[in-house]
C-alpha cells in the first residue's frame, strides 16, 4: 500500500484542555475540518491509554468522513491499534528506524525539529515531514530556550532543499501572525513551508469553523502569490523587453512622485529624536504628510490609515510602539521601512533589531555598511556609534542580493555608491553630494524619502487595479519605491549644493528641503545615475 499524499497546509494539533466551556471536542474537531483543516494530529499528554484510545478512535471516524489523514502524537501503540495514517515523534521519543520497523510501510512519520542537526538527522532517518519550531512563544507546551523566531526557520528549510521531506511550522501560530510566518519562513532557494500547525487559535475558539476558514484563506492566498507573483511593472511600461533595465526602473520610480502629490499619503515615522523636525519637513516637501506617533496605544488604529511606516531606532525609547506598529502595518498590508541606525554599536541594539524583525516583516531595510553588516552577521565592517569603520564590503553586490533573499525584502546599502536589491536584480545608484555627510540625520531623511515613495508604490498599484492580495504582505513594486526614495534625496542634494546661496552645511539643509519640494519626475529621470550591476 502506497503512502497517502498529504496536504499539510493547515495541520491541526488537538488539545482538549483548551476547549472553551461547553464546547464538545468532537464537535470542535468536525467544525475545524469543515473550515479547512487538512490534517489532524491527536495529542493527549495526560490521558491514560484507554482514554487516549477512545479519543483516537472517535477522531479517526471524523477524519475518515472528510478524507483527511489522522496523525497520533508519540504513541505508536495507539496508532497501530486504530490504523492511523501516521505518528509524530519528538526528539526524545522512539527513533524513526524503530518506529518504521513496527508500523506498516505506508505510515507517515513526522518528527519535531528545533536545530539544523535535528533536521539533518530527520532526513537521514527517513522522516516524511518535520515540524519546525517553536516559531513563536506558546502556552501549549514548554518551549523555554527553544523559540526559533520566524527568520531562523528559513535556515532549517534550506537543509531540506532537494530532500523531498515536507516541513510544517509550529508554535504559537495564529491568524494574526500567520502571514508573517509564511512570508518569513523561506530558504534562500525559495523553499517555502508546506504548512503550519495550529493549536489554540482553532481549539480554543468558540467558532472553530470560522477560525479554520480564516487561517485557510491566508494560507491559500500566500501559496497563490508564490505560484503566480504579480507583475506591477507591466502596468507601468508599454515598451517591450525586460522591465528591469536601468531606464525602465528610473522611469517607474520617477512616476511615483506624481502619485505622492496626488494622494498625499500619511507617513508614520517612529524615528530618532535628533531628526524629527527635518524628517517631517522632508515628508511635507515631497507632498506627503508626516505623523510622528510613538505611543503603543495608538498603533492599531494608526496603521489602518497610514500610507507606510518608517521604524528608525536611532534612539531606542519606543520599542513597544515599534513592535506593535510593524505588526499592525503588516496586518493592514502597509509598507514597513526599517532603518536600524547604529545596530552594531551595542548588544541591546542587536537584540532589539532581532526582536523587531522576528515580530514583523520589513518591506525595505536601509542602512550603511556597518548596519547592513550587522543585520547580515558580517565581520567585514564595524560600527562606531551610528557610523561605520573599515573598508566596507569587498563584494557589496552579493551582500545586498543574499540579504534580500534571506530577509525577504528590499535591501538598501548606502554609501558613496548606493546599492539596492530585491534578491534578484542589484542596482548601483551614484547620485548624491558630499554635503549630505556634513549634516545631522541625512541618512534618517533618506529613510523618510524611501518610506514616502514606498507608500506611493503601493498606492500606484492599487490605482491601476493590481489588487490587494491577502497572500502578500504589501502590494506594489517596492524596488521602485526604494529607488525613488534614494534618488529623490540624492538628486535634490546635488541641485541644492549647486545653488549660489549655499555656503556650507548650515545653508545646505534648508536648500535641500527646498529642492525636495521642487523635484519633478522629469528632473529625477534626467539626472538619475542608475546601473544594473547584478
Amino acid at each position: 500500500m502506497a503512502k497517502p499524499t498529504v496536504d499539510y497546509s493547515l495541520y491541526l494539533v488537538t488539545g482538549r484542555d483548551l476547549l472553551p466551556p461547553g464546547k464538545d471536542y468532537l464537535q470542535s474537531l468536525e467544525e475545524s475540518i469543515q473550515g479547512g483543516v487538512t490534517v489532524t494530529q491527536v495529542r493527549e499528554k495526560h490521558a491514560d491509554t484507554g482514554e487516549f484510545l477512545q479519543i483516537a478512535q472517535e477522531s479517526l471516524k471524523i477524519c475518515r468522513k472528510y478524507s483527511i489523514p489522522l496523525i497520533i502524537n508519540d504513541r505508536i501503540d495507539i496508532a497501530l491499534a486504530i490504523g492511523a495514517d501516521g505518528v509524530h515523534l519528538g526528539q526524545t521519543d522512539m527513533p524513526i528506524a524503530t518506529a518504521r520497523s513496527l508500523l506498516p510501510s505506508h505510515t507517515i512519520i513526522g518528527v519535531s525539529c528545533n536545530t539544523p542537526d535535528h533536521v539533518k538527522k530527520a532526513i537521514h532517518d527517513g522522516a516524511d515531514y518535520v515540524g519546525i519550531g517553536a516559531v513563536w512563544g506558546t502556552t501549549t507546551k514548554d518551549v523555554s530556550g527553544k523559540i526559533l523566531g520566524v527568520r531562523r526557520v528559513g535556515e532549517l528549510l534550506s537543509i531540506l532543499d532537494g530532500s523531498g521531506v515536507k516541513a510544517v511550522a509550529i508554535g504559537g501560530i495564529k491568524s494574526t501572525n500567520l502571514l508573517r510566518t509564511l512570508h518569513g519562513s523561506v530558504s534562500t532557494k525559495d523553499h517555502t513551508l508546506d504548512g503550519v500547525a495550529v493549536v489554540s487559535d482553532i481549539v480554543a475558539s468558540t467558532t472553530p469553523l470560522i477560525a479554520s476558514e480564516r487561517l485557510t484563506t491566508i494560507v491559500r492566498a500566500f501559496k497563490h502569490s508564490i505560484a503566480s507573483p504579480s507583475e506591477p511593472l507591466k502596468h507601468i511600461f508599454s515598451s517591450p523587453g525586460s522591465p528591469y533595465d536601468a531606464q525602465s526602473i528610473v522611469s517607474g520610480a520617477a512616476i511615483l512622485l506624481d502619485t505622492i502629490k496626488k494622494h498625499n499619503p500619511l507617513i508614520h515615522q517612529i524615528t530618532n529624536t535628533v531628526v524629527t523636525t527635518q524628517s517631517a519637513n522632508a515628508t511635507l516637501a515631497l507632498g506627503a504628510s508626516p505623523i510622528m506617533a510613538t505611543s503603543p496605544e495608538e498603533m492599531e488604529d494608526l496603521e489602518k490609515v497610514t500610507g507606510s511606516l518608517l521604524v528608525n531606532f536611532g534612539t531606542i525609547t519606543d520599542k513597544q510602539g515599534m513592535l506593535l506598529a510593524g505588526h499592525y502595518a503588516n496586518l493592514n498590508q502597509k509598507p514597513v521601512v526599517f532603518d536600524p541606525v547604529g545596530v552594531g554599536a551595542t548588544a541591546y541594539r542587536r537584540t532589539t533589531a532581532n526582536e523587531l524583525l522576528n515580530r514583523w516583516q520589513p518591506t525595505i531595510i536601509k542602512g550603511n555598511a556597518a548596519e547592513i553588516g550587522s543585520i547580515a552577521n558580517s565581520v567585514e565592517v564595524q560600527a562606531k556609534g551610528v557610523d561605520s569603520t573599515g573598508s566596507g564590503f569587498k563584494d557589496p553586490i552579493s551582500v545586498v542580493r543574499e540579504l534580500a533573499k534571506k530577509e525577504r525584502c528590499i535591501i538598501i546599502l548606502t554609501g558613496v555608491t548606493d546599492y539596492i536589491s530585491n534578491g534578484s536584480v542589484v542596482l548601483a545608484l551614484r547620485n548624491g553630494h558630499s554635503l549630505l555627510g556634513r549634516i545631522t540625520g541625512s541618512g534618517c531623511m533618506l529613510g523618510t524619502c524611501v518610506a514616502t515613495f514606498a507608500a506611493a508604490a503601493r498606492l500606484y498599484s492599487l490605482d491601476i487595479g493590481d489588487g490587494n492580495d491577502t497572500g502578500a504582505l504589501v502590494t506594489g513594486d517596492m524596488l521602485l519605491g526604494a529607488v525613488g526614495g534614494v534618488l529623490a534625496l540624492t538628486v535634490a542634494s546635488e541641485i541644492a549644493a549647486a545653488r549660489a546661496d549655499v555656503k556650507g552645511s548650515g545653508t545646505f539643509l534648508p536648500a535641500l528641503i527646498d529642492e525636495l519640494g521642487n523635484l519633478t519626475p522629469d528632473v529625477i529621470e534626467r539626472r538619475a545615475k542608475v546601473e544594473v550591476v547584478g
